[in-house]
């Protein structure tokens, strides 16, 4: 059995009185791309931290590519080697060039040589009359751009971004993915946190998400639409039928002659009473990740109630 290239186990860190992660477990394969979600102060940046051995857990531990992180240790070094890292608060050196930003950084894994930086700044739209300029000249969005270079250039084993597409305009987002999408198939193993669902459905195999430092769900994505709780609505050419009771059916409603069900699970003992009816409009759409993320974040289901 091969071993997870990223693995937490029980972690838990204490700022004083304030918890900000609490027993949080999973195990991150090697080539996968793996999605971190949660709203501003679920613990993302905290879990990102302890990954890097920045600071130390007061319970449970990290381990990366099969050994422990442990803060300011010669590990810690050498992991750092094989790793890629954007920040969310991204900062850099104002008074230097982008091209002398990018060979200091490189200069940090002398065994790594930046060898995917070209491919890298010509999708992102880097030219070296950009790279000349001071990078306190830049604006927020080529800053941005410079960090997923540094991050990358030297084709890390693991990558870790927190909001890596902070700032970039739609064509540099999409320019990102297809990024991402090579780096794996490269072998480089993707850890991100994002805002932008839409982002993490297109690229992620698996994701977990966050809220107030617990992880409530590690799924992948296909699994959590088959647990979401979807919406079909059905207009009927003669008198509504009474289905509230099937199995799978959450709740029922009618508004302006239309039914609504909320659906959970396998829809054939539904699909097949359908049958029986003359239907004049149905609407059955797949969930999206925003749909998923926000029953989680609610959080609670209400009775299913009878609609006749």
């Amino acid at each position: 059995m091969n071993t997870p290239c990223l693995q937490l186990r029980d972690l838990t860190k204490l700022y004083h009185h304030v918890t900000a992660l609490r027993n949080v477990s999973f195990a991150v394969e090697a080539g996968e791309i793996f999605g971190y979600l949660g709203p501003n102060g679920a613990g993302k940046t905290t879990t990102l931290r302890l990954i890097l051995g920045l600071v130390h857990p007061t319970a449970g531990e990290v381990n990366v590519f099969g050994e422990r992180a442990v803060p300011h240790s010669r590990y810690s070094v050498t992991m750092r080697q094989r790793l890629g890292f954007l920040p969310g608060e991204l900062s850099l050196y104002g008074e230097m060039t982008g091209q002398a930003l990018l060979d200091y950084f490189a200069r940090f894994r002398p065994q790594r040589p930046s060898a995917w930086r070209e491919r890298l700044l010509e999708a992102l739209a880097l030219d070296a009359g950009t790279l000349r300029r001071r990078v306190k000249l830049l604006s927020h969005g080529t800053r941005q751009k410079l960090g997923l270079v540094i991050a990358m250039q030297h084709q890390p084993d693991l990558l870790l971004l927190d909001e890596p597409t902070l700032g970039l305009d739609p064509l540099m987002q999409r320019a990102f993915i297809e990024l991402i999408k090579e780096l794996a198939t490269r072998g480089t193993t993707i850890f991100f946190s994002s805002h932008i669902l839409s982002e993490v459905e297109n690229l992620c195999q698996r994701v977990a998400i966050l809220r107030a430092g617990e992880l409530i769900a590690l799924e992948s994505i296909a699994k959590l639409r088959e647990k979401m709780v979807r919406r079909m609505t059905i207009r009927f050419a003669g008198i509504a039928p009474q289905l509230g009771n099937l199995p799978g059916i959450v709740r029922a409603e009618t508004r302006d002659g239309a039914l609504t069900l909320f659906v959970r699970g396998d829809v054939n003992p539904l699909v097949r009473q359908l049958a029986n009816h003359q239907i004049d409009h149905l609407v059955f759409p797949e969930p999206e990740l925003e749909d998923i993320f926000a029953h989680y974040y609610n959080y609670r289901e209400q009775p299913a109630t009878p609609a006749f």
